[in-house]
């Protein structure tokens, strides 16, 4: 039986309210003790309903952090709930295909993988990880006549397994408990004295499934341009250049944007480096924002270019073209038409017979012997277990693989494993329009300009400025309330929603952030996970006063561009961090690579410093990040360093 109290603070919020479902432990008992603390005798399901919604009101804008936090936190699931309901969907607008559209018949089904129990006890190559740079890896090395392990310490889910909801999606709610089913370690804990519940880590932006991120991404497939391979002689400290540039990765962009399958328009945007190949698919059509803006972008002068999307424009390499529904980021493509490692490179890796994947198998150690590594050891059905290679890749991402060598004891005479951590802020701007101006045409992203990405006065880097992904109703309420466009609660909630929601655009880009050595990852000396690992943790001096700048840059020009395309009121919107070094986008450094060993962690090539037989193929090798979406960078970055690789095997 559901608790009264609760069903009333959320018949308060959202007068819509059909039915409550049952509220996590983790959301309702802490609302249940804020309410205890602030409704005196009277038990709050008594008080009318007006002064219900007041009291909560009170309490979201009150000084006592612990109320505000539990208020917001059942107020958002609330607000799911309430999005997802038929009726409001309607009220709203939404639509998740267009009526002259239809899905194609999908062939829902991934490639066979391997239980642990029947692995081999020796593999030429172990991979860890199945994301970006790991599905590569496995691509390139099998191809070269390697027989390789790829070990993901999630599960092999299906598209259907990991729908989302109409009202929200994979990154809207944060925490391992979206695609698992471990409901004790859902529960609130205390960790070194604070208390840890799900959705309150430091980075949220950690996939976890058969594909890692690339499974539910948005698939911008941006090339870094060639000042981003030398921020530090362009730019100066703290930013340094990489052992590599942009024309020893330009081949190797090449044949990713082939193998995965990139979209996008002819000819070079400003700062682009130079191409030798077209994208093997044309970009996506405008939307009705992106026609907007592109009238604005006229109007201004601005340069514009279709973003390159990992998705299909028409049928590629046996999968269908995009049917431009409104679910795209932060959502398993229910068409297939998204390119991740899971329908593309893995696959044509175990189709060579030299490739096995295993999942539901957690990598906890690295096997050292001296200066080698000579396996992993990893627990799979609840068993420790050991597997030996002639050589180690490691791609579990920046976080993850700089956790792994700590956890490893690998030799650091310099204390450079897992600094430098990056992501992306983010920061653009939100417009309200006076008539609809939102087709909810996916994937989203049809225009954007790369004009700032470098050569700005008064600041270092940049970032592109496009128009977001197409957004379900609960991510537009969550940006509309915070533009001040649309209230949260109440009895005109939905009525305001429904009115905003069409009549907005937003208008954002990542931020190239600065590196720093104080943003790293470390590992705790006496905690540990369910399967033994050392609990991460992460430290930051909070943004560098460049990312900053950049992004009041980028603010300053979408509200520009958003003015420009006829927009009444435009409102700032930026994605900062609120309790770790970044925004949960787009993690790298950690291991970056150099030509130092006092200031990397891999040579060029991703190979260790101090130890032979491992190779790191992420995008914890970056110096630096861009200031665009760094995946296309960590595939050709991985099949450069996995070319290397296979020619020193074999």
């Amino acid at each position: 039986m559901l608790d009264p109290l609760l069903v009333a603070a959320a018949s308060a919020l959202f007068p819509e309210l059909l039915e409550l479902p049952a509220v996590p432990d983790h959301i309702g008992t802490p609302l249940r003790a804020a309410l205890d603390t602030v409704t005196g005798t009277a038990p709050f399901e008594r008080w009318p309903s007006a002064e219900r919604l007041s009291l909560l009101q009170r309490m979201l804008s009150g000084g006592d952090a612990t109320r505000r936090e539990a208020v917001e936190r059942f107020g958002r699931w609330v607000a799911a709930v309430v999005l997802e309901q038929p009726g409001v969907l309607d009220r709203v607008g939404f639509r998740v295909l267009a009526p002259e559209r239809d899905w194609p018949d999908v062939d829902d089904s991934l490639f066979a993988t391997t239980p642990a129990d029947q692995l081999e006890p020796d593999y030429q190559v172990v991979i860890v990880g199945s994301g970006a740079g790991a599905g590569v890896a496995a691509h390139v090395l099998s191809r070269a006549g390697l027989h390789c392990l790829v070990i993901e310490r999630a599960p092999a889910l299906t598209t259907r397994q990991m729908a989302s909801t109409h009202g929200a999606s994979a990154r809207t709610f944060s925490g391992f408990d979206r695609l698992v089913d471990l409901p004790a370690l859902n529960a609130p804990r205390m960790v070194n004295g604070e208390l840890t519940v799900p959705g309150t880590s430091q980075w949220n932006g950690n996939a976890m499934t058969l594909g890692g991120g690339t499974r539910v991404y948005g698939a911008m497939a941006w090339r870094f341009s060639p000042e981003d391979f030398a921020m530090g002689s362009v730019y100066g400290d703290p930013f340094v250049d990489w052992p590599i540039g942009y024309d020893d990765l330009a081949p190797f962009y090449d044949r990713v944007e082939r193998v995965i399958g990139v979209a996008g328009a002819t000819g070079l945007a400003p700062h682009d480096g130079p191409r030798s190949r077209a994208y093997p698919m044309p970009g996506v059509r405008l939307n009705s924002v992106g026609h907007r803006l592109a009238t604005g972008a006229d109007t201004l002068g601005l340069p514009t270019v279709t973003p390159p999307l990992a998705i299909n424009t028409r049928a590629y390499n046996g999968r269908p073209a995009c049917v431009e529904c409104a679910l795209c980021v932060g959502h398993a493509c229910p068409a297939n038409a998204k390119n991740g490692t899971h329908n593309t490179v893995l696959p044509s890796a175990v189709a060579t017979g030299r490739c096995t994947v295993t999942t539901s198998a957690v990598v906890t150690s690295l096997i050292v012997a001296g200066n080698a590594v000579t396996g992993v050891a990893f627990v799979a059905d609840g068993r420790q277990r050991l597997v030996r290679a002639r050589h180690v890749v490691l791609a579990a991402g920046a976080i993850e693989s700089a956790r792994l060598l700590l956890a490893s004891a690998v030799d650091d005479p310099h204390d450079q494993i897992g600094r430098y951590l990056q992501g992306h802020l983010y920061a653009g701007a939100t417009g309200l329009f006076a008539d609809p101006v939102d087709d909810m045409v996916g994937p989203g992203p049809s225009i954007a300009t790369t004009l700032y990405r470098h050569g700005n006065t008064g600041v270092a880097g940049g970032g592109i400025l496009a128009n977001d992904f197409t957004r379900t109703p609960f991510e537009a309420w969550g940006g509309l309330v915070e533009a001040g466009f649309v209230s949260a609660y109440g009895s005109t909630a939905i009525d305001e929603l429904a009115f905003a929601y069409p009549r907005s655009a937003v208008v954002i880009g990542p931020v190239q952030e600065a590196p720093q050595a104080e943003s790293r990852v470390t590992v705790s000396g006496h905690l540990r996970d369910r399967v033994g690992v050392p609990l991460v943790h992460l430290d930051s001096p909070g943004p560098h006063p460049n990312d900053l700048a950049v992004a009041a840059l980028l603010t300053e020009k979408a509200q520009n561009w958003l003015s420009a395309s006829g927009s009444a009121k435009t409102v700032a919107t930026q994605w900062m961090p609120r309790r770790g070094p970044s925004a949960d986008q787009h993690q790298a450094g950690t291991c970056r690579m150099g030509t130092d060993p006092a200031t990397s962690v891999t040579d060029a090539n991703g190979a260790l410093w101090n130890h032979r037989g491992l190779t790191i193929a992420d995008g914890s090798l970056h110096p630096t990040n861009g200031g665009v979406n760094p995946v296309l960078t960590i595939m050709a970055n991985a099949w450069r360093v996995s070319e290397r690789l296979a020619d020193s095997l074999t």
